[in-house]
């Protein structure tokens, strides 16, 4: 059965959990549940029929954690291929007609620059499963419970790449309405539906009740089907089992309006059983799918949208990142060191850039490499969306490749060997892209062959499946001081181009001005006349005080600036207002201001250099942390809770504080800089270690000694290592659901047998029962951690 087809006439009906249907029918902690396809061959399949009897429309395989990351954890990584065949054999012969989805869970590592695992890496893993389903004869990829859109994007590209089957992706979010990695609903679907998705939605998470407005916001910009997996409900323990407050009948319930907000692919997760999926059909059975195809231009970060055109204000892109007449950058980037272009990014930012421009063209560079570094670390250090500008397609692919959120390529031209081979990779990766009018005859001679150009882009580019909505027309500015007459053209074939073709606009300013004196005016004049002629995003140097109030002053003529409200927010005082980052960034003051912002912006080069410079004025190195790095660090925080920063902001921080630390620690004595010292772990049954690992490395970079004994660890190991460190404060992390039973019984082991409190954290996890269990704390996030040990051993 195609679903994709019977989407046209009704709802999609998946199943619901695994995981604690294994454990009803005899899976004891610790084993591996994905084993059981050979072990239990018989138990699966029941499962499995159960659900199809119950009315689903497609069987998802027990394949969740059958990476070789995860099999590892069981001494079967070697076995991979063989468990995910048997899985897709059973399932195939349970649902006989209907369709087959090879399930695949994340790998439960962190990807760099935040953890250890290289973006290829994650895409080998993702690789020998999809390889390995498709030959056993799966239908559909579903992979699900994402909170990395990164990851995600390595199994999307591991699945279009390596197979053909259809591909559909599931993020799981936070209470806060984002993933682990901060991510939003609407960020999630602009940056991964355009890698070629045939569904996009989130599973996990929560209870339907507060999904509805997760599959709302998405429903806003999708443009492919949406699917909604929720739970059932939050967890609880129930004579010793996992259980979940909301019965079939009210799970099945809100429904209606989560197909009402968009969702046309519905099943169950974590708690839910066939008589959920059985009351979900029936519930659903009279409703059509409820598709819109929406249409809009829109880039994206890890944590950012910025929409383009419409009634939107004019979009600045910046375009310091650019090595040309710049001797110092050129000579960082050929040395490999990206701090002066991270300077940069982090400059324009706080000059209000809304994208960034990032170009690394030095002549006899390594521009492949050197590109993907300079992407990687900007991300790192900014949260607006990037622009990839070079003339190397291979640079290009492999910037857009690992890079997280939907960027632009600059650029596609009219010319036809540039079509052929920029647009293939703007289709691929679903990028938006800068449509440079410039023919096979050159440079545009007037406003008509400026718009015969966009239009010879438009349908090349609808020819590959590129919509027009993905394409920035640049009509080209000519230099004011050899050609007068030019100017004039740019503008009108600007509105020719948006009243024609229905298309966005963009232009790089600041060529109209060469050649001629007090340019500044001559460059702001003509921006104000091109926004007034329709121009949709203009490519300048966000950190020139006169480009950015004229825009500032034309968005508010234009009334593209609500209330004036932005304008008012910057002059309200009656008096301009320079950017804060036009001079040279804190070149000149004191060195522990240095210190402070490097570890508040994320940025670790040349924090060995500062922290040295430091000591050598005749700092005291534990000064140096309570006065400067743990304010930085509580700093951080605060922005965090107030959802300025989120989980990359924290891990970029952390690191630049590590770097310092190492620094210290050479001028101390051994032991002196430890606030104390915490055991951590992820408790028995449970392979999952993501949240332990971020948690640990806040807690080392705020001071404390951290003992990590891993994941899946029994109480009795746990026990042992407080009485042998004499430890007094206990971390558990759990992100299973049938791995809540034993966090209970590990909290009862540590009171009983010694003199220890616990603090208790993972996504499953609700103060409420962490504190029912036995826990003394309860860590909603890694912040939570840091500040929990903080008030502990100040207490102490």
């Amino acid at each position: 059965m195609d679903i994709f087809k019977e989407l046209l006439k009704r709802i999609i009906i998946f199943d619901g959990a695994m995981g604690t249907q294994l454990q009803e029918r005899g899976l004891k902690t610790g084993e591996c549940p994905e084993y059981m396809n050979i072990s239990h061959p018989d138990v699966i399949f029941d499962i499995h029929k159960s659900y199809i009897n119950a009315g689903a429309d497609v069987i998802e395989t027990n394949t969740f954690g059958a990476n070789r990351v995860k099999l590892a954890k069981y001494g079967l990584e070697n076995e991979t291929a063989k468990i995910i065949g048997e899985s897709v054999r059973i399932a195939k012969k349970a649902a006989q007609e209907k369709s087959v989805a090879l399930s695949i869970g994340p790998t439960g590592k962190l990807l760099k620059p935040y953890g250890d695992m290289a973006f290829e890496e994650a895409y080998e893993v993702f690789k020998e499963v999809v390889i390995a389903g498709e030959q056993a004869g799966a239908d559909i990829v579903l992979i699900e419970t994402m909170s990395d859109m990164l990851e995600a994007k390595a199994a999307i590209l591991a699945a279009k790449e390596n197979t053909k089957m259809k591909v559909i992706c599931t993020m799981t979010f936070q209470e806060d309405g984002r993933t682990l990695m901060g991510s939003d609903p609407v960020t999630v679907v602009v940056s991964l539906q355009g890698l070629g998705l045939d569904a996009i939605g989130v599973n996990c998470s929560t209870g339907p009740d507060k999904m509805v407005n997760i599959v709302e916001k998405m429903s806003t910009v999708s443009r492919i089907p949406i699917i909604a997996q929720p739970n059932a409900g939050m967890p609880a323990i129930k004579d010793g089992k996992t259980v979940y407050d909301l019965m079939p009948d009210a799970f099945a319930s809100y429904f209606p309006e989560l197909i009402k907000k968009g969702a046309s692919i519905v099943g169950g997760c974590c708690g839910t059983t066939p008589e959920y999926i059985r009351l979900v059909k029936s519930v659903v059975q009279d409703f059509k799918p409820n598709m819109i195809v929406n249409k809009f231009t829109a880039v994206s970060s890890n944590t950012k949208t910025i929409f383009i055109g419409g009634d939107n204000p004019l979009r600045v892109i910046g375009e310091r990142i650019n090595p040309t007449g710049k001797k110092s950058l050129s000579t960082a980037l050929k040395e490999g060191d990206m701090s002066l272009a991270v300077d940069e990014a982090v400059r324009q930012q706080k000059s209000n850039a809304d994208i960034l421009d990032v170009n690394v063209g030095v002549p006899g560079i390594d521009e492949e490499n050197i590109m993907v570094k300079a992407v990687s670390e900007i991300q790192n250090a900014v949260d607006i969306p990037l622009q990839i500008d070079s003339t190397n397609i291979k640079a290009i692919e492999k910037a857009v490749r690992i890079l997280r959120g939907r960027p632009i390529i600059n650029s596609v031209s009219a010319k036809e060997k540039s079509l052929r081979k920029v647009l293939p990779i703007v289709k691929k990766y679903g990028t938006c892209v800068i449509g440079l009018t410039v023919g096979d005859n050159g440079l545009p001679k007037n406003r008509k062959e400026r718009l015969e150009n966009a239009r010879k882009i438009i349908e090349t580019a609808k020819e590959y499946g590129i919509p027009k909505e993905d394409i920035l027309i640049d009509c080209v500015v000519l230099t004011l001081s050899s050609e007068q007459e030019a100017a004039q053209e740019t503008l009108e074939a600007i509105k020719l181009v948006k009243s024609e073709l229905g298309v966005n606009t963009v232009i790089g300013l600041s060529n109209v001005s060469f050649g001629l004196p007090e340019r500044k005016l001559i460059n702001s004049a003509f921006l104000a006349m091109a926004a007034s002629y329709g121009l949709d995003s203009v490519i300048i140097n966000p950190c020139d005080d006169t480009m950015m109030n004229t825009l500032r002053a034309s968005m508010a003529l234009m009334n593209k600036d609500k209330g004036c409200i932005n304008y008012l927010n910057i002059y309200g005082g009656n008096t301009p207002v320079k950017n804060s980052s036009s001079k040279k960034y804190i070149k000149n003051e004191e060195h522990d201001k240095l210190l402070y912002n490097h570890i508040l912006e994320g940025k670790k080069a040349g924090i060995k250099n500062i922290v040295e410079d430091i000591l050598a004025e005749g700092a005291e190195p534990l000064k140096i942390v309570d006065n400067i790095i743990i304010p930085a660090l509580k700093d951080v925080g605060g922005k965090y809770e107030k959802g300025v920063y989120f989980l990359p902001q924290l891990l970029s921080s952390a690191e630049v504080v590590q770097e310092a630390f190492k620094i210290i620690k050479e001028r101390l004595p051994k032991g002196t800089v430890s606030k104390g010292r915490i055991i951590l772990a992820t408790v028995e049954g449970d392979v999952h270690d993501i949240g332990k690992d971020i948690v640990k490395v806040l807690l080392e970079n705020y001071g404390y000694d951290v003992i990590d004994l891993g994941k899946d660890v029994k109480g009795e190991v746990i026990l042992e290592e407080v009485k042998r460190s004499n430890v007094s404060l206990v971390g558990l992390s759990a992100l299973m659901t049938t791995t809540l039973f034993n966090m209970e019984k590990i909290i009862k082991l540590l009171k009983q047998n010694a003199n220890v409190k616990v603090m208790a954290g993972g996504a499953v996890l609700t103060e409420e029962y962490a504190l029912k269990i036995g826990a003394d704390y309860y860590g909603k996030s890694a912040q939570d951690a840091v500040r929990i040990a903080d008030s502990f051993f100040s207490e102490r």
